[in-house]
Parts: C-alpha cells; sequence; structure tokens
C-alpha cells in the first residue's frame, strides 16, 4: 500500500480532509503533519491524528514564515517515529520547503508532489518580495516530481509564463466526491424550495468582502424577493465584522459550517442560484480559479452565477449553462435574474441537470487513477541511482 506524507499549511482546512477522504478511497495510507488555525491541536481529521507543527494565523505572513522556520528545525524530530513514506505531497508553498526538510530527515530518496490550488497574490508583485518569492518557489521545486493544481488558468497564467516547474502537471479539479456511482435519477429527484423567494447559496470559503456587499444591496433592491444564504468558514481576518453585518441584512442569513461531502446534497436543495464569484485576488487568483462551489452546486442542480470575463465563466459557456454577469454591481445582477419565474429557472436548471454528471464529481475510480499516479512515481528510481544501476 502506498504511504503518503500529506504536509498541510492547515489541518483543519476542509479542503484538507477531502483530499485525504481521495486518497484513502484511491488505495493510499496517509499520514497528516501540518500547521493548524485553531489555539489546541486538532485531534483528528477523517479518523488521523495529525503531526501538529505549530500554529498560524490566517493573512499573517509574517507570523506563517516564522512558524516554518521554527518547523524546519523540529520537523526531524516531529516526523522521528513514523515509518519511512514512498511519497511526499506538500500542499502550497511553505510546505514545498518543509517537505525538503522531511526528505532529509529520512535519509532515503523520497518524491515530492508540490500540490499548489492557489496562487498568492505575494507571489505576483512585481517587487523585490515577489520576486524572491517567485525564486525561492522555483528553487524548492527543481526536482518535485508532479505538480497538482486545479485550474488550467493557473499553468497558463503563472506557471508557465513563469517559468516555475519543470516538473509534469496533474490538473485535478476541484469537484466533489461521489463515493458510489452517480445515479440521472438522483439528480432529477433533487428539488429546490418553492420560489419566490428565489434563494442564492454562497457556500465554502466566505473571504470576499465585495461579493457580501453586493448580495447584501441586491437583496435590498429585491426587497425579500431573493435572499442569500451563507455556509461555511467566514474569514474573518478579511471582514471581522462579518456576523454583525449579517445580523444586519434582512434577506441575508449564516447557516454555519458544513461537511463535504456528507451534508452537500441537503444544503443545495435549498438553494435555487449558487454564487460562484470571487474578487478576494481579483484580476488574478480570482480570475483563474475554478472554484469548489462551481462543481459541488451544478452537481445537485444549483444554476451557478459567475463573471463572463473570468476562468469561471468560459468554462460555464463552454457548457452551455448557468448565468454570466457583465458587469459585478447589484445592478447588473437584478438584471440577470431579477424577473426570474418559474419557467425561466427550470430551464436554466434542466440544462445543468443535462450534463454528464462526471462533470461535476471524482469517483472511486479517479481516486485509484490517481493514487495510481503517485505509485508510479514512488516507483521511479532517481536518475542517479538509474545511471548507478546501469
Amino acid at each position: 500500500m502506498l504511504h503518503v506524507l500529506y504536509l498541510v499549511h492547515d489541518v483543519s482546512d476542509p479542503a484538507v480532509r477531502r483530499r485525504i477522504i481521495m486518497l484513502r478511497a484511491g488505495g493510499a495510507r496517509v499520514t497528516l503533519a501540518g500547521f493548524r488555525r485553531t489555539i489546541n491541536p486538532v485531534s483528528d481529521v477523517e479518523g488521523l491524528r495529525p503531526i501538529d507543527l505549530g500554529a498560524t494565523r490566517d493573512g499573517r505572513f509574517g507570523q506563517r514564515m516564522a512558524a516554518v522556520a521554527k518547523a524546519a528545525v523540529s520537523i526531524g524530530s516531529k516526523l522521528g517515529n513514523m515509518p519511512r513514506p514512498d511519497l511526499i505531497i506538500a500542499r502550497n508553498l511553505e510546505m514545498l520547503a518543509l517537505a525538503r526538510r522531511a526528505k532529509s530527515a529520512f535519509q532515503a530518496t523520497v518524491p515530492i508532489v508540490y500540490e499548489c490550488l492557489d496562487i498568492h497574490r505575494l507571489v505576483l508583485r512585481d517587487d523585490f518580495l515577489g520576486k524572491a518569492l517567485r525564486g525561492t518557489e522555483r528553487y524548492l521545486a527543481r526536482d518535485v516530481k508532479l505538480l497538482v493544481t486545479s485550474s488550467p488558468a493557473f499553468i497558463a497564467n503563472y506557471f508557465k509564463p513563469f517559468g516555475q516547474i519543470a516538473a509534469p502537471v496533474e490538473l485535478l479539479e476541484n469537484k466533489y466526491f461521489e463515493a458510489s456511482a452517480v445515479s440521472p435519477d438522483d439528480l432529477v429527484a433533487a428539488e429546490n424550495p418553492v420560489a419566490p423567494p428565489w434563494r442564492i447559496g454562497w457556500f465554502g470559503a466566505l473571504r470576499c468582502r465585495r461579493s457580501l456587499e453586493l448580495l447584501a444591496e441586491f437583496s435590498r433592491r429585491l426587497d425579500g424577493h431573493f435572499e442569500i444564504i451563507l455556509r461555511g468558514r467566514p474569514a474573518l481576518s478579511e471582514f471581522p465584522d462579518f456576523h454583525a453585518f449579517v445580523e444586519s441584512e434582512p434577506w441575508l442569513s449564516f447557516r454555519g459550517p458544513y461537511r463535504n461531502p456528507e451534508d452537500m446534497a441537503a444544503i443545495y436543495r435549498e438553494v435555487h442560484f449558487s454564487w460562484a464569484i470571487d474578487f478576494f485576488e481579483d484580476g488574478q487568483n480570482s480570475q483563474w480559479l475554478l472554484p469548489n462551489r462551481l462543481y459541488e452546486g451544478c452537481r445537485f442542480g444549483a444554476v451557478p452565477i459567475s463573471m463572463g470575463n473570468t476562468e469561471t465563466g468560459r468554462f460555464l459557456k463552454q457548457q452551455d449553462i448557468g448565468v454570466l454577469l457583465p458587469q459585478a454591481t447589484p445592478e447588473a445582477l437584478e438584471a440577470a435574474v431579477g424577473k426570474m419565474d418559474e419557467h425561466r429557472f427550470g430551464k436554466l436548471r434542466g440544462r445543468v441537470l443535462a450534463r454528464n454528471p462526471r462533470t461535476w464529481s471524482h469517483d472511486r475510480n479517479d481516486c485509484q487513477a490517481l493514487v495510481e499516479k503517485l505509485r508510479g512515481l514512488a516507483a521511479r528510481p532517481e536518475p542517479l541511482i538509474a545511471e548507478a544501476l546501469a
């Protein structure tokens, strides 16, 4: 059984749990190690007890770098009691630095996979800091065996033009994980609530103040004809007044966190539309990403709303589904959906449900294919070893 050491920036991130589920469904054994954004160590992630590398704080770049430097000194002792892994997956740039330290601690050839699912705004700066970070990434990634990323726009707009990674690329979209085969009958049975009011769901990592303010103003303009339901993890570093803001808005409600994939069917069946827009790093990462909520919402028949000039918008145009906005304003959103009726919504939803379910979901076969690719990397000899054996 392939043994993977998974090094992550935040062990409590729901996306980390999803990746662990995929790796184990594909037949891998996983050891989890990483930082946390909680006061106390996390005791359990999908049945695993993470190896705690310390606490970091969201949005505090300097503090995170200091935590990485401290962990680099102690990681050998932290990992000292675990068996040597067959492969290390490093999620994000800071974990790539620790992956190389971990590899040295094992005193053996262990291939490294670099998993990069967001392009941080700091690495795109054209000043000394941005250039230094890109140079650091190129240096740390000089001999990684595989780059895993989630959007073709990340490759086209960052990795290729900046020449960051020479390794092969695995495009692993942020799809919903389907433990069993998707049944067409199951999709048809996914009923939305009676409307009006129409409901827009914004689920997942809630980090975009502009989206929050836009949706709030839109819902006020429509005077209850539309309701906005928020679920997930608000980034209080970006809007510390999040809860007070939501409570002050008559047509917004925050319904807390959820479990993925366990709760996805229930939460998306409460809404008609899914908000697939993010301005958190406008013109950069937000322009390029294909978010989890895109796939999850479509899987359960929620009609996606996106900007036409983004990678998500281009994806939706190819699929001929969704509502695409020409501008990020309450007026544009009102013009697009303000006069929604059941007949039009039925057509929009029907086009979503007509797409091949595998467009939105990973299944166990996908997990097994991923683990098999990783197993191939672990079995491949290093060039110097291969030459010595020749």
